[in-house]
């Protein structure tokens, strides 16, 4: 194993309070999954989860980890001995190590932490003599409002770390402990994103896609199970579904006023998700819509849609400007693959002129000319399911 150690944080799971150890033990299990395909040993103290990685694969362990929702942060430290001489050493080698990437002049700061409190001298004494030792080893000058680099030092009860590299991860609550959603999945770039915002919140989610074939041929299927790889590597394997959508979308167009198409579309969407989401369980569908951004996502369209839902729906990115949702898309990777072209099932056979504010009762009354309950179990018998990893 290596003499590097990964200091993982978490944040809000400090507030669960008599909860907090069903929460801690889950973010374990999934540090443990994410971590496993590269041998990485994991332990739980005080405060903080370690990870231990193998020497040939601590760069693959840190990107893993940082993915695991419900972490805030994570460092590399180098793991030595509980003395000063110790301590300082190592940080002079880390602050040296860090020195190529950051700017010149380099300013720095240590900041020190014990969850041993026995150990002498206290922590503010602790940087100071630290710090000293950087200075002296490498002439840095000590900026304590705003360096360039930060050195941490933490002083367990058998260890103590030092780094100087930190890693930002997700935050939010580990995958699993707030239940079951299902995701309603396009080839766009807002639904992936919603996806990946449910996941934060703790959320087993897993993706439902409606394909149009031969409308939409087998090139965007394609498309969208590589966006549900690039959100199992956050989530861990995820089920996929790929829903026969064709027939139901004829059957809607022929049945009236195709000013209604895609609100009559997405209401179908909503049943045939629905039924698919208590088969595992789930209690909530997710989608990607955001207020005002298209025809179909006005308020009273999207009341409209969420009638024909049994099951909450959930909508992340609902006050996101387009702006807000890219840059998301960006940071998880699923942008690119994003705007690769493809065809959406709830853009075939639409008119030029959508209706902006739906009825229900208009709505309903198209709805009453076709056999809706049989258009949902033909949906629902023809669905493919895959298991996607990343």
């Amino acid at each position: 194993m290596s003499d590097i150690i990964l200091l993982c944080r978490f944040g809000e799971i400090f507030l669960k309070k008599d909860n907090r150890s069903f929460f801690e033990r889950r973010l374990v299990e999934n540090m443990k999954r994410a971590t496993a395909p590269f041998g990485a040993r994991i332990e739980r103290t005080h405060g903080r989860i370690l990870v231990e990685p193998r020497a040939d694969a601590v760069d693959e362990t840190v990107a893993a980890t940082a993915r695991v929702f419900g972490l805030t942060s994570l460092s590399a430290a180098r793991r030595v001995p509980r003395t000063l001489e110790a301590i300082s050493a190592a940080a002079v080698e880390e602050t040296r190590a860090a020195l190529p990437s950051l700017p010149t002049p380099c300013t720095f700061k240590v900041e020190a932490r014990r969850s041993d409190k026995r150990f002498q001298p206290a922590s503010p004494e602790i940087a100071r003599l630290v710090g000293a030792a950087i200075v002296e080893g490498l002439g840095l000058p000590v900026d304590v409002h705003k360096p360039a680099l930060t050195v941490g030092v933490e002083v367990g009860f058998e260890h103590a770390y030092v780094y100087a590299r930190t890693v930002a991860a997700p935050g939010g609550l580990p995958v699993g402990v707030t239940g079951k959603v299902d995701l309603l999945l396009s080839g766009g770039i807002d639904s992936p994103v919603a996806g990946w915002m449910a996941m934060k919140r703790g959320c087993d989610v897993a993706a439902t896609y409606f394909h149009s074939f031969p409308f939409t041929g087998d090139r965007t299927k394609e498309k969208v199970r590589g966006l549900v790889a690039i959100l199992a590597r956050w989530h861990g394997p995820m089920k996929f579904r790929v829903v026969p959508f064709t027939d139901a979308q004829k059957a809607l167009r022929d049945a009236g006023d195709m000013r209604m198409a895609v609100v009559l579309y997405r209401r179908m969407m909503m049943r045939v998700a629905c039924r698919l989401a208590r088969l595992r369980g789930a209690t909530a569908l997710v989608t990607g819509e955001a207020l005002a951004q298209v025809a179909s996502q006005t308020i009273e369209n999207l009341a409209a849609i969420e009638h024909a839902s049994d099951l909450v729906v959930l909508r992340p990115v609902l006050g996101h400007d387009k702006v807000e949702t890219i840059a998301i898309a960006h940071r998880i990777g699923t942008y690119e693959k994003s705007i690769e072209p493809y065809e959406d099932a709830c853009s075939m056979f639409v008119p030029k002129h959508p209706e902006l504010h739906a009825k229900l009762d208009k709505v309903l009354a198209i709805e009453a000319k076709v056999d809706i309950a049989a258009l949902v179990e033909a949906c629902v018998a023809g669905t493919e399911t895959m298991t996607v990893t990343a």
